[in-house]
């Protein structure tokens, strides 16, 4: 039904037989080259993540309700984790339905989510979360909390420590996140999501190793 690549920091590639979402691949920001999947639809949890070229067919960032290909996506204000708590809104989580499938992307938010935010959000079966910290995003315990207030099937881990890229500000291991949630582990190349009931019954995480 859909394929999850991860690329390195948050940035993530989900894609169906017809259509594109390649989310925050704004690749400068950890010394890679951009990512540019010509025709796909580009999806930013901040601004200053949008890759700004021709080569895509659209692109989202921000608050508000998309229907675009396979996918029904909607977009929820949120505190960037740079920010002050109560500061403006400049992130922008997203809720992404494809197949009968439920995805919440998280981005470099802050640690505390409202009611209504977590109703935006809604029940998923998969969240998307950078588990680095430094002050710069979630950290472990953080986004492992989140993860429980969530309560998703499979946690897909980003951002966090990686020799190879060029971070802003240094980064937790990933075992760190695993060790703290404490879930089951899968590792793969490329998570494919062949359809609603091949999501695991008991909260997975799932390593998506980095290509």
């Amino acid at each position: 039904m859909f394929d999850i690549e991860y690329k390195g920091g948050n940035t993530v590639i989900l894609a169906t037989k017809k259509a594109t979402l390649a989310i925050d691949p704004k690749q400068s920001v950890v010394g890679l080259k951009d990512v540019a999947v010509k025709e796909a639809i580009q999806l930013a949890t901040e601004e200053r993540f949008v890759v700004p070229t021709d080569a895509y067919q659209l692109i989202l960032e921000g608050p508000g309700e998309y229907e675009v290909s396979d996918f029904s996506i909607r977009g929820i204000p949120a505190v960037r984790h740079l920010d002050a708590e109560g500061g403006p809104l400049l992130s922008t989580m997203y809720r992404i339905e494809v197949g009968g499938v439920s995805v919440a992307v998280l981005g470099n938010i802050a640690s505390k989510l409202s009611e209504d935010q977590l109703e935006g959000i809604g029940v998923v079966d998969m969240v998307i979360i950078p588990v680095g910290g430094g002050g710069y995003t979630l950290d472990a315990t953080s986004a492992a909390s989140l993860v429980r207030q969530i309560e998703p099937k499979v946690v897909v881990p980003v951002h966090y420590a990686d020799a190879t890229l060029k971070y802003e500000v240094p980064q937790d291991t990933l075992e760190t996140f695993t060790k703290e949630l404490g879930a089951p582990i899968e590792e793969t190349a490329k998570y494919k999501v062949k359809s609603s009931a091949s999501i695991p019954e008991v909260l997975t995480t799932v390593v998506v190793t980095r290509s």
